[in-house]
């Protein structure tokens, strides 16, 4: 049975976890909620933004910097595979799109491959970062508490964008309707190239802020992409809300888990899954017959 310093400490890690995944997730549920695109392309962007962290924070040093750049970086990568390969596959089949997509998830994670070699590299945490926080019932790592911070910083500003800009109605009109949308004379495909850009950003996004705490290797994204998965399958299909809460529960399960034995950590998250699949297909906030 393991402690209570030891469960609360799972506890602060599971809601590290859990903050990034749903950072991860929203991304990944916002394109498919949006676009209808099972994109498995997801954990290889993760891993792109890690290495834009190695790359700029290596060369410069600064880690905003290096945030700064990567998101440009990974802007430019979200318009390009939009523009180039999967915005001619919105109306294929589903099949066509995982096989696609996830070719696209290999070739990135090879060329990372080729480039930087199949060794874990690291990234330093920044000076502000550095040590640990007594937060009088806990001594924590003051990067991990500072990184829940930040991902729900970024969280709200992504809740903003969707729910109170004119793009964000835009985006969540054409989740429940495309072609009405596109009747109004709004052009669709336009914005569902932003949602595009924004999930990739949002992905390779969560790698930079995650790089410091992990090594930075080329298949780091596969775990985070069957992750990100499930908490869209608990939170519910092309529900902002629901990848946070169930990227919140996901983290927790993990963590708590592995107090008492890691390598059923795993397990009981799909357990959770299947549960959940049974009792209430759509999801937490999923809507019925959404595919």
């Amino acid at each position: 049975m393991p402690s209570a310093p030891l469960l609360l400490s799972q506890a602060f890690n599971g809601l590290a976890l859990g903050t990034l995944l749903a950072l991860v997730s929203s991304g990944l549920t916002i394109i498919l909620g949006t676009l209808g695109v099972l994109n498995f392309a997801h954990g290889a962007l993760f891993m792109l933004g890690a290495y834009a962290m190695y790359v700029v924070a290596t060369a410069t040093g600064s880690y905003v910097l290096a945030v700064v750049v990567g998101a440009a970086f990974m802007l430019v990568v979200g318009v390009a595979l939009e523009r180039g390969l999967v915005r001619l596959f919105y109306a294929r089949p589903h099949e066509d799109q995982i096989l696609v997509t996830f070719g696209a998830g290999i070739v990135f994670t090879e060329v990372a491959r080729a480039i930087f070699g199949g060794n874990a590299l690291t990234v330093p945490t920044p000076s502000w970062g550095q040590g640990i926080v007594h937060l009088g019932f806990l001594f924590y790592p003051t990067y991990r508490l500072q990184l829940i911070g930040i991902i729900a910083a970024l969280l709200f500003a992504l809740y903003l964008v969707l729910y109170r800009t004119s793009i964000g109605l835009v985006v969540r009109a054409g989740i429940e309707d495309a072609r009405m949308v596109g009747i109004l004379g709004i052009n669709v495909r336009r914005a569902f190239l932003g949602v595009f850009a924004l999930g990739v950003v949002t992905a390779g996004v969560s790698g930079m802020l995650y790089a410091p705490i992990i090594s930075v290797e080329p298949d780091m994204g596969s775990n985070f992409l069957v992750q990100a998965f499930v908490v869209i399958v608990i939170g519910g299909l092309g529900s902002f809300p629901g990848a946070v809460v169930g990227g919140l529960v996901a983290g927790e399960i993990i963590a708590l888990t592995s107090a008492f034995n890691a390598a059923y950590s795993d397990v009981m998250l799909y357990a959770v899954m299947a549960l959940l699949l049974v009792l209430r297909p759509q999801g937490l906030f999923g809507s019925e017959g959404r595919v």
